[in-house]
């Protein structure tokens, strides 16, 4: 079978997914666990973007060993120096630079002609690659660029060195049929493709970024770029976990398989959905809650008598457990930190006994401890920026025949404050006495509430959206009380905006 490469951009594309913004050292933990997953590539970042952006590259470049560690540039001479000098200490590197080649990009967004872009794109490759051996290029816009001069192009930046050819379905326009042509074309019409892998970036806009890149494959593709739970610009990207099991469940049919270690996949999506805040959704194929949930009495009589006859593929052969139970209030610190580290946590010393002291309190106030209730301690105690809003104190009064009033102290800037305001809930009172305290000027876009596993004592998990002057975050909260858990959100929310804008108002000031 052709051995297909996995191009994980969870760390790149994915996180300009709008409000799933991760700093470095979240980036760092992901990288870890995408090691251990054992994708060919991750896509750490655009180091131009922003000096955090560049740390977070150069800190995984440096940390991360067995995936080439690459760094996305434009076609520019300050992009590609600054993604070599991220990536350079890494013990495999590439360059991964790219410029439009399709007609409105040329004309609408680029202003250059054909033959300028052409220039860019080998000036672009030939710098890249006195710096790396191992360059990629990307045709931006490709399955919408006349074929003849995308194949120029192609045939442009292998000569020039170029040893990886990427061509994106950037606006995710193409049908599975045309872009598996698309491909095929840019095989026999290129003479040098032979000379460099031809690789795949789709996007969801229409639903097919997945059924386009096994187009590809059927089609020669050597690579497929895609991403953890889908995430990505607008709809997203290629779902990475579909792709490597349908390659995994189908291998015959495509002749093709990956390096993946399918078992490490369910641990990933859990871990870059805690992180990020984006949840996924039940129905998602592989690692959605429902993937192997059975209801039908049809269904349920025929997996009794064989799994085969409604499972093509089984919950463990992509890591889901079966006994989700892990620690308790007995259990002492080397055991909660063994289990850390087969969650793929590397944590401090400091960062360590952050998380025990929280996970005894947790533990007192449930029989059972799961490891979604770890991965939420995680979230709730490491993984948190600054904060300029710390909750220090809630009380709420709500029932049938009493007005919601909620009560709350707040540190802000290291000095306390209490308020108290009426609202037409509990969550809504909470929220109108903190945005009243912290003069926010945000809007609530979302509010979403789940139990983190079952039972009345679950650990329950709030999810906000905030937007602000066209910024968007995430903020999440978790407790035993779905109030404190919803007040902890939204603090998370606003604490984020107030760092974004702080980074925005550093990098200003430089």
């Amino acid at each position: 079978m052709r051995r297909i490469r996995i191009f994980d951009t969870t760390l790149r594309d994915g996180e300009q997914c709008p409000g799933a913004s991760m700093n470095k050292e979240e980036k760092l933990t992901i990288a870890r666990q995408l090691a251990r997953l054992n994708v060919d590539i991750i896509e750490a970042g655009f180091p131009v973007a922003s000096g955090d952006d560049f740390e977070g590259v150069r800190l995984i470049a440096k940390e991360i060993s067995g995936p080439v560690i690459a760094g996305l540039a434009r076609a520019k001479k300050e992009d590609i120096e600054r993604a070599a000098e991220a990536v350079k200490v890494a013990e495999r590197s590439r360059i991964h630079t790219f410029i439009a080649t399709s007609e409105i990009h040329m004309q609408r967004k680029l202003r250059m002609s054909r033959e300028l872009v052409l220039e860019a794109a080998v000036a672009a490759v030939k710098l890249a690659r006195q710096f790396t051996d191992d360059v990629e290029f990307s045709a931006e816009d490709a399955s919408r660029s006349d074929v003849d001069f995308l194949c120029r192009v192609i045939e442009a930046t292998i000569r020039a060195g170029a040893r990886t050819i990427n061509i994106p379905d950037t606006v995710g326009y193409a049908l599975p049929s045309e872009f598996g042509e698309l491909i095929s074309q840019i095989m026999n019409k290129v003479p040098n493709a032979g000379n460099a892998v031809i690789s795949v970036h789709c996007h969801n806009d229409l639903g097919l970024a997945v059924a386009n890149s096994l187009a590809a494959v059927l089609s020669g593709a050597g690579q497929v770029e895609c991403t953890i739970n889908g995430i990505g610009e607008r709809a997203g990207n290629a779902s990475m976990e579909e792709v490597v099991m349908a390659l995994k469940t189908r291998g015959q049919f495509f002749d093709a398989e990956t390096g993946i270690a399918t078992q490490e996949i369910y641990k990933t999506s859990r871990l870059v959905s805690t992180i990020t805040g984006m949840v996924v959704q039940p129905n998602k194929a592989i690692v959605g809650a429902n993937a192997f949930a059975h209801e039908s009495g049809i269904h349920q009589d025929g997996l009794l008598k064989d799994k085969r006859t409604y499972e093509i593929m089984t919950p463990e052969s992509v890591g889901i457990p079966q006994h989700k139970m892990v620690l308790g209030k007995h259990s002492g610190r080397h055991a909660f930190k063994n289990k850390l580290t087969e969650m793929g946590y590397n944590l401090s010393d400091e960062e360590l006994n952050k998380a025990f002291e929280r996970f005894k309190r947790l533990a007192d106030q449930k029989k059972e401890v799961f490891e979604e209730d770890i991965d939420a301690i995680i979230t709730e105690e490491i993984y948190r920026i600054p904060e300029k809003y710390v909750l220090k104190y809630i009380h709420v009064e709500s029932g049938s025949d009493v007005t919601p009033t909620a009560t709350v102290e707040l540190e802000i800037d290291g000095r306390s404050i209490r308020n108290v305001s009426a609202g037409d809930g509990p969550v809504d009172a909470t929220y109108r006495i903190i945005k009243l305290m912290t003069q926010a000027s945000s809007h609530l876009l979302s509010y979403e509430v789940k139990a983190i596993t079952g039972g009345t004592d679950a650990l329950g998990e709030v999810t906000v959206r905030l937007e602000e002057g066209g910024r968007t975050v995430v903020g999440q909260g978790a407790d035993t009380d779905i109030i404190v858990a919803s007040a902890k959100a939204y603090l998370n929310a606003l604490n984020k905006l107030c760092y974004s804008k702080s980074k925005i108002k550093m990098q200003n000031d430089k």
